[in-house]
């Protein structure tokens, strides 16, 4: 049989002879039975049968998924390490964690035909190598970012987001609710967010926005694949929609337009009224009412016309009123300019991999607050950007196109001067929607770059990522992925 490729690259991955048959005698025995019927839909996409999920006793010929609280060689303390065991008798998944037991599950995936994610009719056997895997990630936080306001998508679009960068051992799915072409979430008391305030977008259309129920759909869904739900409201700027809905939200004099274009850096609220915090307060009300994970992200990029004098206190005081909430506010590096950082505040930064003019200091600004970063280099892992010159998709601004070869090319531990890995929770590729209006064309720009991200933020040592990646293309063929170029 032929050597598996695997991506995330596993710790450590030990081949043996032989292999075992998943067929219709296999059953999956497991405690855990959201995890073995998860196993199960994914087996359902390679085989045309339907395996048992039991509970009891295993016997020989089963695949088991099972906590076990001391692994040797594995991770202290980390929730996502597990060990995945095949040899003739049996496949066994284990792990201190449910997180480790779901990251398992993806890798035993990769081990599958190469034709996953497209079921053979009559296939009623898969053959898998013997192998034992000891594996767990390098970064805390792996995430992706779809932005939903330039361009406006739904709950099914987003839940297959999901299950895609669940296959992939990412944990995070950072959702842009808001920005100057709409706002997409309901927020109780302010009606006009969804009426005025959502009936735009990118050069123009209907717009839409998600209803309460909506998003804790999404959120439900998310943490069934191990994925945790960010929400972004971008302030001071980036707000021109809800200053069409709330023109008293605006500074004096501002007459406020629906936006369909895409410049920024126009809008801001007036930081020093205090309608717009008494605003801000049922925002982050709701959103930390409605999403279990521990962060909400503040944006606070690109507010070109806030003075600093507004900007510095305007965020010192958001954070807070996040934090007042019991959660973790993110922003965007340009936070770093306000030295009065709620607790435990995240930076992200967005600049290049050689940081620019104060990109690096404000990044660093938050780490000396005592503040992690995640790392997002645009001209590196931001997907909007064009795979290859003159696509038909895709901005360029970040230095130009962003081919495969360059999603890898830096390092987390170095990027931001004086830093030290340990302040880095992780790394995010978000996709910004200016140019993005289908379901095709976020495959296009998020694959198969997305892969090699995924690589990134969870080996220890990166290796041989475009010959990986290559090899995982027809995976993405067969689960109908519109990959663009590779």
């Amino acid at each position: 049989m032929s050597r598996p490729v695997l991506l995330p690259q596993p710790r450590s991955v030990i081949e043996n002879d032989g292999s075992f048959t998943i067929g219709e005698g296999t059953r999956i025995v497991t405690d855990r039975p959201e995890l073995g019927d998860y196993l199960a839909s994914v087996l359902r996409e390679v085989l045309d049968c339907e395996l048992p999920v039991s509970t009891g006793a295993a016997a020989e010929g089963d695949i088991v998924i099972e906590i076990n609280a001391s692994i040797d060689d594995l991770e202290a303390g980390t929730v996502e390490a597990y060990r995945l065991t095949v040899d003739r008798r049996s496949i066994i998944i284990d792990a201190p964690a449910d997180a480790g037991l779901a990251a398992g599950i993806q890798t035993l995936r990769q081990l599958l035909p190469a034709d996953a994610g497209s079921a053979v009719p009559d296939r009623t056997r898969a053959e898998i190598s013997a192998v034992q895997i000891l594996d767990w990630p390098r970064f805390a936080y792996r995430g992706v970012m779809l932005d939903i306001s330039r361009h406006f998508f739904g709950v099914d679009t987003i839940m297959r987001l999901i299950d895609q960068a669940a296959a992939l051992k990412l944990n995070y799915l950072h959702l842009h609710l808001t920005d100057d072409q709409g706002w997409r979430i309901e927020i109780p008391g302010w009606p006009e967010l969804t009426r005025s305030g959502a009936d735009s977008q990118v050069g123009g259309g209907p717009g839409g926005f998600l209803t309460t129920a909506d998003y804790e759909q999404i959120v439900h869904y998310a943490a069934s694949r191990f994925i945790t739900v960010v929400p972004e409201i971008d302030m001071p700027g980036h707000t021109n929609a809800a200053l069409v809905a709330y023109p008293e939200l605006a500074p004096a004099g501002v007459t406020p337009e629906p936006y369909h274009g895409t410049e920024v850096g126009f809008s801001t609220f007036d930081t020093r009224s205090e309608a717009v915090y008494e605003f801000i307060g049922d925002v982050i009300g709701h959103l930390a009412s409605i999403t279990p994970g521990p962060y909400i992200h503040i944006g606070g990029d690109e507010s070109h016309s806030t003075t600093l004098e507004d900007y510095r206190p305007f965020i010192a005081r958001v954070t807070r009123m996040v934090t007042a909430q019991g959660k973790l506010p993110i922003g965007w590096h340009e936070i770093g300019a306000s030295d009065d950082l709620a607790e435990g505040t995240i930076g992200q930064y967005w600049g290049t991999r050689i940081p620019e003019n104060d990109e690096g200091e404000r990044a660093s600004s938050v780490a000396r607050q005592g503040g992690q970063l995640i790392l997002s280099p645009a001209d590196a892992i931001y997907l909007d950007m064009m795979p290859e010159a003159d696509f038909r998709i895709g901005l360029d601004w970040a230095k130009g196109p962003t081919p495969l070869a360059d999603v890898t090319d830096w390092d987390p531990a170095t990027l931001i001067s004086g830093v030290d890995e340990s302040v880095v929770l992780g790394v995010e590729a978000p996709l910004w929607t200016e140019t993005v209006e289908t379901e095709d064309d976020i495959d296009t720009l998020l694959f198969p770059r997305l892969l090699a991200v995924a690589d990134l933020a969870w080996a220890d040592a990166v290796s041989d990522v475009e010959s990986r990646v290559h090899a995982l293309l027809p995976r993405l063929a067969a689960a109908s992925i519109q990959y663009g170029p590779a």
